[in-house]
């Protein structure tokens, strides 16, 4: 019966389910407000953040650092990975140290990045670009590494520039890829976004679930943390929208 239902409904079935439990669980007194709130009193809470207006303010805030990050690390990710990707030459020069770097753990660049930067946006903003880097760089690598060698083959007969080889094969056939890791670096970015904030920020999300803690609001903590998560998830579904328009030719298993 349920298999009848729209997917756009299916995929509200269990979140309606664990909040109705959750809702159930608190308003018995099962569990404590003051650890787990319950899902109405996190509402609450969410309409009286949304009043005051600090909500949007701290929002729009953490989405433009997450933006510019994500900007300035996918960018340079993606070009950096068609250049390693093109060159067997770059990437015997290259490809190793961002290999090493790559394993390096992020949180552990923290106190380096305070150091050099200090605690303000431009350490934030790095933080970001940092984590948004390796993931694009990887799969565009990868991609580009992938496409059939008989196709190269076909555009030297072809007699392609180097632009038309780039833009008319390598692209369209690692594109793939890069959405893959255009999805995994956005991750990655909301994720240091979270700590960039918690680590120091003076406005943005985490900067209001971290105060939150301090005052022992956790209504509030939660607020933060469900707003990262839909924002989270509203950027990832409209790059899967964008692959499901890009990707059309695609004839690949649907599950």
């Amino acid at each position: 019966m349920l298999s009848k239902l729209p997917d756009s409904v299916q995929a509200w079935i269990l979140p309606i389910v664990v909040l109705l439990l959750w809702q159930v669980t608190g308003a018995l007194g099962l569990i404590s407000s003051a650890l787990l709130p319950t899902p109405w009193d996190i509402g609450v809470q969410f309409i009286q953040q949304l009043q005051s207006g600090k909500l949007l303010i701290h929002l729009e805030i953490s989405i433009v650092r997450a933006a510019i990050g994500f900007g300035l690390g996918g960018s340079l990710g993606l070009i950096l990975g068609l250049v390693v990707g093109v060159s067997k030459q770059t990437e015997q020069y290259l490809d190793p140290t961002l290999q090493m770097l790559r394993t390096v753990p992020l949180l552990s660049l923290i106190p380096l990045i305070i150091l050099w930067f200090g605690i303000g946006q431009l350490s934030q903003v790095i933080l970001i670009a940092f984590g948004a880097f390796f993931p694009l760089y990887v799969n565009t690598f990868n991609g580009v590494r992938g496409v059939d060698r008989k196709l190269y083959e076909v555009t030297k007969v072809l007699q392609y520039s180097r632009l038309q080889l780039l833009f008319r094969l390598i692209v369209p056939g690692a594109l793939p890829n890069i959405l893959l890791g255009i999805r995994l670096s956005l991750g990655i970015a909301w994720l240091c976004l979270v700590v960039a904030e918690l680590m120091g920020a003076s406005s943005g999300i985490g900067y209001m679930i971290s105060q939150a803690r301090e005052y022992s609001q956790t209504a509030a903590v939660f607020v933060g943390i469900v707003i990262f998560a839909v924002v989270g998830k509203l950027s990832d579904s409209i790059v899967r929208l964008l692959e499901s328009r890009l990707l059309r030719w695609r004839d690949a298993y649907k599950g």
